[in-house]
């Protein structure tokens, strides 16, 4: 049986809300006067979204170069919701949360996000991230994206437990596999069945 840990770090998209890129994309195209594919090459394909959520460039900074890309005057508001109202609560996870939490454990999130999708999904869509999740170890804030091994680092200070009594999961296996190189116990989510077991082999009782 693995110990029981000390503080439980959850990745944010495709664990505890399901969202689909390409809806941002038509979402974007239409404020934006352009095609979904365009907005596919030039914001995913070019970088320009992972130089985001590292915090190389700010959401000032990403509106400016998107009204100039496509030569139109979009509102900074209507960008960032075409970019954000992508977003579903997938309701097992969210569930498992809400048990830990009322059992009095330490709940984080542990994210490669950016700016204006993690002001939309705190806002009222979804209050549980800000009720369960009091610490948030975001990629955009931090400067490096997971698997790097400084977001691992830098998560573990922010929330003052050693890596080893950390609980994280996560739907990518290169990120739960960072992770594990960081000292955390490690685990890639498959479903909330599958967490529950999980947690369950590690003291946690449902």
């Amino acid at each position: 049986m693995n110990s029981t840990p000390d503080f439980f770090y959850f990745d944010l998209g495709k664990v505890l809300l399901d969202f689909d890129h390409e809806v941002a994309c038509r979402q974007l195209a239409d404020v934006l006067g352009t095609t979904a594919d365009a907005i596919r090459t030039d914001v995913f394909h070019s970088g320009q979204q992972w130089k985001y959520e590292r915090g190389e460039i700010t959401t000032l900074d990403l509106h400016r170069w998107l009204c100039d890309r496509y030569d139109v005057d979009a509102k900074l508001e209507d960008v960032c919701h075409a970019a954000s109202h992508i977003f579903h609560p997938i309701d097992g996870t969210v569930q498992i949360a809400a048990e830990l939490h009322a059992a009095g454990k330490r709940l984080g999130i542990l994210s490669n996000t950016c700016d204006a999708h993690w002001e939309y999904c705190l806002g009222k869509p979804f209050p549980f991230l800000h009720d369960y999740f009091p610490v948030h170890a975001l990629s955009f804030r931090i400067g490096t994206m997971k698997p790097d091994r400084e977001i691992y680092s830098q998560a573990a200070r922010l929330c003052d437990v050693a890596p080893e009594k950390i609980f994280f999961v996560d739907d990518r296996q290169e990120n739960v596999a960072g992770a594990a190189c960081a000292g955390y116990d490690a685990v890639l989510f498959t479903g909330a069945g599958d967490l529950r077991d999980a947690l369950r082999l590690r003291g946690m009782s449902f």
